[in-house]
């Protein structure tokens, strides 16, 4: 998908949370998620809930019913698979670098079983407010329901991607151990196979030879071998809703670091400009003043939190006015801004131009991605996308979407 269509979507996705904001004002009987009669108005609500049984099927267990929405809101049933002689249930996600390392092979074998009875569909299992920035290092998107459209349309699945955060009422009853974890059905909608997709996580390295067996088998109607009808899926466990204490805990601990705010001069930025680290660096030029810059400041702040443990550092460089530290640093504590803060100490703002380059006309803001050396490699001058740059910083080769 090219930035300009993303930047559309992240628009849709404005609108689409403020009308959540709206919902939530209502009462619960105002406020129900859509039900297969009125999909275009669903509205996906995780919240946090009392931690419950998880299932576990069994090789010849019934598959359980759901009803869940995909990514435009449209309800699927299990019974609406129902002429398929087999049926795929993948349980994966957005974010986990292992769930993205399988994509292509899974929508290559969509497309390979395509006219010959068997039906794939995805579920993604995951509450979104179990998530920390700080798991979403290997991905641009985290796993909330507007967020898989961006994915779905990025990857142009050939599936129904379905939505089950909000209470996990389905993916309990299956009992899914990370992501991505597969199930086969057979006709009758038996358990047949359960567990990876094939042995191999790295790109390029397996060719879904699990899942491609056991659909095989199920086909001619041939059981599996115990030892192979059920593997481990390895991969990202599962965020259920309730496992949110440590997402708590380590909000609360970043919202508690110091914020400091540090001079710079001129030469000092030059200095920093050079990258002279083995980390891919980001640097945002802001001010106080600048309106656009305290609305998309946030952005960096959770993006330093996605990628900071990963070869990757943001800088924070203000263009107030030198006597203006106090003002800065109170926004950028706001902010929770804990990280590199600079302060241009100097009133010459020409004379910091002259030093970021002459592909800088001085407005603000202006965003730079540069790479060890000095190589600016991503430039935003004005209002970031913020999709956009996610996606810039982990396609980039120092960061990356797998192990």
């Amino acid at each position: 998908m090219n930035f300009p269509t993303r930047k559309i979507i992240l628009n849709w996705l404005l609108l689409s949370t403020a009308f959540l904001i709206f919902q939530c004002g209502k009462s619960s009987e105002e406020s129900t998620s859509a039900t297969a009669e009125s999909p275009s108005v669903f509205v996906a609500k995780p919240q946090v809930v009392a931690e419950k049984p998880i299932g576990k099927l069994a090789i010849g267990d019934q598959a359980p019913p759901f009803n869940l929405p995909d990514v435009d809101g449209k309800f699927h049933k299990l019974e609406d698979f129902s002429e398929s002689d087999v049926l795929v249930v993948n349980f994966t996600c957005n974010h986990c670098p292992t769930a993205q390392a399988y994509e292509d092979r899974f929508i290559g074998l969509v497309k390979e079983y395509q006219g010959k009875s068997v039906a794939f569909v995805a579920i993604s299992p995951n509450s979104p407010i179990a998530i920390l920035p700080e798991e979403l290092g290997y991905t641009d998107l985290s796993d909330y329901h507007e967020e898989m459209k961006l994915r779905a349309l990025d990857k142009s699945y050939n599936f129904p991607y379905l939505y089950d955060g909000d209470t996990h009422e389905f993916s309990l009853a299956y009992g899914p151990t990370a992501t991505p974890h597969v199930f086969v059905f057979d006709k009758t909608r038996k358990l047949t196979y359960s567990g990876r997709i094939d042995a191999s996580e790295k790109p390029g390295t397996g060719n879904s030879e699990d899942l491609r067996t056991a659909i095989e088998a199920t086909l001619k109607g041939e059981g599996l071998p115990a030892e192979s009808a059920q593997t481990p899926a390895f991969g990202c466990s599962i965020k259920w809703a309730w496992k949110n204490e440590y997402t708590i805990k380590t909000n609360k601990e970043w919202a508690e670091k110091e914020v400091t705010l540090e001079k710079l001069s001129p030469a000092g930025l030059a200095d920093l400009l050079k990258n002279d680290t083995d980390e891919l660096l980001l640097v945002n030029f802001w001010a106080t003043w600048c309106g656009p810059c305290i609305i998309e400041y946030p952005e960096f702040v959770t993006i330093q939190r996605m990628y900071g443990e990963r070869d990757f550092q943001f800088v924070s460089v203000s263009m107030d006015a030198p006597d203006q530290l106090d003002k800065a640093l109170k926004f950028l504590k706001g902010k929770t801004s804990a990280l590199p803060n600079y302060l241009m100490d100097t009133d010459d703002k020409y004379e910091v131009i002259k030093v970021v380059g002459s592909d800088w006309d001085g407005s603000l803001p202006i965003t730079l991605l540069i790479e060890p050396g000095g190589k600016v490699v991503y430039r935003v001058p004005g209002s970031i996308d913020p999709l956009a740059l996610k996606k810039a910083i982990v396609d980039h080769p120092m960061i990356g979407r797998y192990y």
